[in-house]
């Protein structure tokens, strides 16, 4: 979880000349080389002997201590991280970093909460460069208690917040009043007003494009120059000093150009890299795109398939319910048709089983009349009474020679 700040950009918290002069600083672009967090620590261990904004002596850029601040600004530590900070064993300046960096970025109103454990830490150290020692609880109750911090300005802490902060020293009977251990307490008071580049303009005439610049041209003719006064008299063991240090700062500056010749082509590189690697991502999620919108569209074909399977398997269906029913209704046709025909034919058997029956008065009929009889009925239905009776008395006597005892009359109302 990333430590509550109060939302505003690092660059508007940091005093502009000085936030210029760490960007435009070799050693803060050496720093990328850093990618994390304990490296940053172990060149805090390394390199800070102090922790002013500015570089002391003849060095006009802005300290290292400001710079690795500055490098951790861009990190943006976490709540664990910074409990690492505030801890750690193996030297003060680590932890002084670590509570500027909450004195700039963090909310206010959180400030109480994380410099409270520490307000009577007895860990002693040199804030600055002249080597007055204090303790880390004096370092932090300034920190809070103070708007000024060696010549720079710290973001502005509200009136009800600073009230807040008073009482709570208060109560643990700790001095309420700044001590001066991060400089004065107000800028007009500093009696090395010069340390500070006065503006914008005269910072880069001294420091762009170099960590510690000591050209005998800029030095001469900075405007920050002209306004310090005249060099008290030096003896001839400082002046072997400071030629030591300018053929070493002759070496630096060759170091530095060719560190800096060689950050711009890994810069290059790596840009170029980044932007293959980019390309290269880009190309694969084009193509995984691509082969989604395929897989998507074999699934809708799919399913439309097997949408057109299933209607055609319905209309099957339907089509074989119709013929069962087509059937289904044949059959009973047929059935129907057949049971009026047995019922006709046995309404006619059943008409012509008593003329049978009647024909002889014994039940029994011999084989050869059922011929005779069906005749006889044909020809009543044909000649009814218009048949000659005489006729039909030779027909009676014809039929009684016959050896039979039956009598038709044709036209008659019975048969005997």
């Amino acid at each position: 979880m990333e430590i509550q700040t109060s939302g505003k950009p690092i660059d508007s918290l940091l005093e502009k000349v000085l936030c210029m002069n760490i960007l435009s600083s070799d050693y803060f672009k050496e720093l990328y080389r850093l990618k994390t967090y304990h490296e940053v620590i172990d060149e805090i261990y390394n390199q800070v002997d102090h922790v002013e904004p500015w570089m002391t002596g003849n060095c006009r850029g802005p300290s290292t201590a400001f710079c690795l601040l500055y490098k951790f600004f861009t990190m943006k530590l976490t709540v664990k991280q910074m409990h690492g900070l505030l801890k750690h064993p193996d030297s003060p300046y680590i932890r002084a970093i670590g509570f500027l960096y909450l004195r700039y970025a963090a909310e206010p109103k959180t400030l109480w909460g994380w410099f409270e454990p520490y307000v009577k830490d007895e860990e002693e150290f040199s804030p600055g460069s002249n080597g007055r020692m204090t303790t880390m609880g004096v370092y932090v109750r300034d920190l809070l208690l103070g708007q000024y911090y060696f010549d720079t300005l710290f973001p502005r802490t509200p009136v009800p917040i600073m009230r807040q902060i008073v009482a709570h020293l208060e109560r643990l009977k700790l001095p309420t009043k700044h001590l001066g251990v991060t400089g004065e307490s107000h800028r007009h008071g500093s009696d090395d007003t010069a340390r500070r580049p006065p503006s914008v303009k005269a910072a880069l005439s001294v420091s762009f494009g170099q960590r510690a610049p000591h050209r005998a041209s800029t030095r001469d003719s900075s405007p920050v120059r002209r306004t310090l006064p005249p060099p008290r008299d030096r003896n001839e063991s400082d002046r072997d000093r400071d030629r030591r240090h300018g053929n070493d700062d002759r070496d630096n500056r060759d170091l530095y150009k060719s560190r800096h010749l060689e950050r711009e082509s890994d810069r290059r590189d790596y840009e170029r890299t980044s932007r293959d690697q980019d390309r290269d991502r880009d190309r694969e999620r084009d193509r995984d795109r691509i082969r989604d919108r395929e897989k998507d569209r074999d699934s809708d074909r799919e399913r439309d398939r097997d949408r057109d399977r299933e209607r055609g398997s319905d209309r099957k269906r339907e089509r074989d319910r119709g013929r069962d029913r087509d059937r289904e209704r044949d059959s009973r046709t047929r059935r129907s048709r057949s049971r009026s025909r047995s019922r006709s034919r046995s309404t006619s058997r059943s008409l012509q089983a008593p003329s049978d029956m009647r024909s002889s008065p014994f039940g029994e009929a011999p084989k050869d009349k059922a011929p005779m009889s069906s005749n006889l009925a044909r020809l009543k239905d044909l000649y009814g009474d218009a048949t000659d009776k005489r006729s039909d008395a030779g027909f009676g006597r014809a039929l009684k020679d016959s050896s039979t005892e039956d009598v038709i009359k044709l036209g008659g109302g019975s048969w005997k």
